[in-house]
């Protein structure tokens, strides 16, 4: 029994270190896709093998400059855009564009109690997402501090994007509470996105 227990820890351990893990949702950043206290969970293995791709949801390590306490580490967000994308902020119909074509995210982006939707993004900008970089945004748009708000902050596009190496995993099901339960899928407006145009 004691043998059987050991294994059990070494393959518990194995698992959360390299193949899956749980993470605590501590702020309304991505309501109400996660809401504050919500679990999912993470696939720390997808990214050996692709980079994250456009809609995903994924947790990665914050630069220190990113965190009103030091002490969280991990943030979780969207990928709005990656290496070698043109990400607009906005177009007519006030949506923004990744690569010259609009992205409708009315299915996910922060709606109050009065109904009243969050609007893409309140600052108006034009960035090119460096190469092994990821632009990502929170769900809940006016309380998120994402890369737009730190491109706002600091106007250095390295600064306010993330390195995919800082990507610890993508979050894939919320697992509680229990009817909270659900898939964390790929929004069809991130379909199709063309390759980017030819930066001037």
């Amino acid at each position: 029994m004691p043998i059987l227990l050991g294994v059990a820890v070494v393959v518990a351990l194995l698992v959360r270190t390299f193949v899956m893990q749980s993470f605590w949702i501590p702020s309304g950043s991505m309501e109400h896709t996660l809401d504050v206290e919500d679990r999912v969970l993470v696939n720390k293995l997808v990214y050996d093998f692709r980079d994250p791709e456009r809609g995903e949801i994924i947790v990665f390590t914050a630069p220190e400059e990113w965190r009103s306490d030091p002490n969280e580490e991990d943030f979780i967000k969207r990928v709005i855009g990656i290496g070698g994308d043109h990400v607009v902020c906005c177009d007519e119909q006030n949506r923004i564009t990744v690569n010259d074509k609009p992205i409708d995210e009315t299915s996910y982006l922060y709606t109050n109690p009065d109904g009243v939707q969050d609007a893409p993004s309140n600052n108006q900008f034009d960035i090119w997402v460096p190469e092994g970089r990821l632009w990502v945004m929170g769900d809940h748009r006016s309380a998120s501090g994402d890369s737009r708000e730190n491109f706002m902050r600091f106007k250095d596009i390295n600064r306010s994007t993330i390195a995919v190496d800082a990507v610890i995993g993508k979050a894939f099901v919320t697992i509680w509470p229990v009817d909270r339960w659900r898939w964390l899928s790929v929004p069809d407006t991130f379909d199709d996105i063309p390759e980017p145009p030819k930066r001037p």
